[in-house]
């Protein structure tokens, strides 16, 4: 309980739970993954290593971020920033880990023998039916610049996307985009201009549609939006990737420097890249790395990506970014 309680004082927790196994050998996690997304993979893997307890800590990704590089005794950190597990990774906070699936894995999806993906997960657009009034979703970002600029009164105060000064996944989809598509800047300034609410999470997003509160989600997570619809049922919401250009984020593992359970981290990553590595989808809450292979290729893992976590570069994304979307805005605590 006390180390718990510095934990606490440490970290901003979103969600915990502990899954006790049949001896008091713990392996922490902490994570950004949901636990009603992570859990039936904890499940399974007790199903090998009952003898394990996990105790599974949901944080943001700039919280996990923090976390790790303060010296947070966590044994995994699983986080879909990978821009931020990158900075930790090269900075010297991982420890390496290489077995017979990290070696199967791309190399797009692991570097060094420190960070591993097991996930491929789009962006994508999630609106609501009523918003389109008939006609068809749009399916590039000039079409949905379009349908913003043309239709102010269905949108305004109607659109959430990410608070990129403080999401960390928000941010590096807005770094990848910005420098893929030119149509980012405008379709930012479009949605400036009509009110949008900032999110810190996918889930936050995609419940604010479901409720009818947003009537379009910029950038939410594609897995999240698809399990949640599948829970609610809802066929009066669009899930919309689109075809000029997808981000699609790699959800990656490492092992703190400060882990003590070592064996188990490996065995719980070798677990998550066999999952990773199948060929289907199935039944599994997150998809696997066979949905990089799509027209746009993912984000790949290496330096590039810690291009914007620069001091200077980071400054001077934040205020284009202020400039085009904080111009008359409702933020959402």
């Amino acid at each position: 309980m006390g180390l718990w309680a510095t934990l606490a004082a440490a970290l901003e927790v979103e969600n915990r739970k502990v899954y006790p196994g049949t001896t008091d050998r713990t392996l922490s996690i902490v994570s950004t993954a949901d636990l009603e997304v992570f859990e039936p993979y904890i499940q399974r893997f007790q199903q090998s290593h009952p003898e394990l307890t996990v105790d599974y800590t949901v944080a943001s990704s700039v919280e996990l971020y923090r976390a790790i590089r303060d010296g947070a005794a966590f044994d995994l950190a699983i986080s879909s920033a990978m821009d931020l597990q990158l900075k930790l990774a090269n900075d010297g906070l991982a420890q390496s880990h290489r077995s017979d699936r990290t070696d199967a894995l791309p190399d797009w999806a692991r570097w060094r023998d420190l960070i591993f993906a097991f996930t491929a997960e789009p962006a994508v657009v999630v609106m609501s039916s009523r918003a389109l009034d008939g006609a068809p979703p749009p399916a590039t970002r000039q079409e949905l610049i379009t349908l913003l600029r043309d239709n102010p009164e269905r949108f305004r105060n109607a659109i959430g996307t990410y608070d990129v000064r403080d999401s960390g996944l928000g941010y590096l989809f807005a770094t990848q985009e910005a420098r893929s598509t030119d149509a980012y800047w405008r379709l930012s300034e479009i949605m400036g201009r009509l009110s949008p609410e900032l999110y810190c999470c996918s889930g936050q997003m995609v419940d604010a549609v479901i409720s009818g509160r947003l009537s379009l989600a910029y950038n939410v997570l594609g897995s999240y939006a698809a399990q949640r619809m599948a829970q609610e049922d809802r066929r009066d919401i669009e899930i919309v990737q689109m075809q000029d250009f997808a981000n699609l984020m790699l959800r990656t593992a490492i092992i703190p420097a400060t882990a003590t359970q070592t064996t188990a981290a490996g065995a719980l990553i070798d677990m998550l890249l066999e999952l990773g590595l199948r060929e289907t989808p199935g039944d599994w809450p997150l998809p696997p790395l066979s949905q990089g292979t799509s027209d746009f290729g993912p984000i790949r893992l290496g330096p590039a990506l810690m291009v914007y976590l620069d001091p200077f570069n980071r400054r001077a994304f934040l205020a284009e970014w202020e400039n085009a979307l904080v111009q008359d805005i409702v933020i959402e605590p």
